[in-house]
């Protein structure tokens, strides 16, 4: 069994079908680099409410009785079951599941693009030029496309928080009809409650297009005069040779997250054209995939079903903690509570690999040693 990746999608997938199908499998992962980042806490680094902490992935494989191989996957060939990778080399597979995850991309050209850990600094420059007097005025720009919206809202809020006075005036900029909307009613309405107690203005319904020399252009509207903007990234599938993939080059999956016409090629994650791209949407996903290769290994498990539940944390003065069924990739049923609705309480819910890092919590390290997922 080879996974290709080295996220939360690879990871969960590498749990879970340990876990399911014992020692009836060999795992294989192939990853970019030795490191796994905890990359949705760093949105509160800039404000010394969260850390990025980092996982030695060849301790995390050992774990699982799993092998590691840097390199990333550049090509795939079905027929003879054999991927081609970064470092020339030529690997063999009964069963490969792609969870190479998707580049972030700028959206909204000259504003500060937030992707995590490597733009910390943008955030704490403009918090300082915030203290100095140098930016009254800031918009948080939510991107139209492929992007996760949760970590615009808690920079929003955060940076709100930090400055602590009414002098700042935010706006945040949106496609959504109202805040957060992919979280359903009741989170919507919790964070629009936020927003609205520390004076943040939403503009809906409007695309954020490109900022220069004090003027963020919008559609539609005029544009807005402020001093510095925040946006997320879009995000793009990874051209991958001998699978399918449409024009933002994602990968088309069946519900059980096998890919149609490859032969014992499964993808999950932010790699497939699933449109919610979310670290604890991609573990879902790679739990129905493992129970696949499981089954298809003799284990006695029964083939999971993609029902996606989107849970978000919210870091700000007042977290909260959401949850929503979600139906046509909107939210249908939602709830917002001040106490944990999944355990353990970590960013990314996923259920075999958050457990296992928390088990393992020992083997996290932030910028200033050992550090706590939770």
């Amino acid at each position: 069994m080879l996974i290709a990746g080295g996220g939360v999608a690879a990871l969960e997938a590498m749990v879970a079908l340990r876990r399911m199908a014992g020692e009836l499998v060999d795992i294989e992962l192939v990853s970019p680099d030795r490191d796994f980042f905890y990359r949705p806490l760093s949105v509160g680094a800039p404000f010394g409410v969260g850390e990025v902490l980092r996982f030695d992935i060849p301790t995390l494989a050992r774990g699982c009785s799993a092998t590691h191989r840097l390199g990333t996957i550049t090509s795939v060939d079905a027929d003879a079951h054999e991927v081609r990778t970064s470092q020339n080399a030529t690997l063999a597979y009964d069963m490969l599941l792609i969870a190479i995850g998707a580049r972030p991309r700028e959206a909204v050209p000259g504003a500060l693009t937030f992707r995590g850990q490597a733009d910390v600094p943008l955030i704490a420059g403009m918090l300082s030029d915030i203290e100095r007097g140098l930016v009254r005025r800031a918009a948080f720009a939510l991107p139209g496309g492929a992007t996760w919206p949760l970590p615009l809202y808690e920079l929003a809020l955060l940076t709100a928080e930090h400055a602590g006075e009414p002098n700042l005036e935010i706006t945040v900029v949106s496609p959504e009809e109202s805040p957060l909307q992919v979280l359903g009613r009741e989170a919507s309405e919790t964070v629009a409650g936020q927003l609205h107690e520390h004076g943040i203005r939403f503009l809906p319904m409007t695309y954020p297009d490109s900022y220069a020399q004090g003027e963020l252009r919008i559609v539609p509207g005029p544009p807005l005069l402020v001093d510095a903007v925040v946006s997320l990234p879009r995000l793009k599938g990874v051209p991958l040779a001998g699978v399918p993939q449409d024009e933002e080059s994602f990968i088309p999956v069946d519900p059980s997250f096998r890919i149609p016409g490859v032969d014992d090629v499964f993808a999950v994650g932010d790699i497939t054209t699933f449109p919610v791209k979310q670290g604890g949407i991609a573990a879902q996903q790679a739990d129905v995939a493992a129970s696949e290769i499981a089954a298809a290994a003799g284990a006695d498990v029964v083939s999971k079903s993609f029902d996606p539940v989107l849970r978000g944390l919210l870091l700000s003065d007042a977290p909260r903690f959401f949850r929503a069924e979600l139906g046509g990739g909107r939210g249908n049923t939602s709830t917002a509570d001040s106490e944990a609705l999944w355990w353990p309480a970590a960013k990314i819910a996923a259920p075999f690999l958050s457990p296992y890092l928390a088990e393992h919590a020992g083997l996290a390290y932030g910028p200033r040693g050992p550090a706590s997922l939770l």
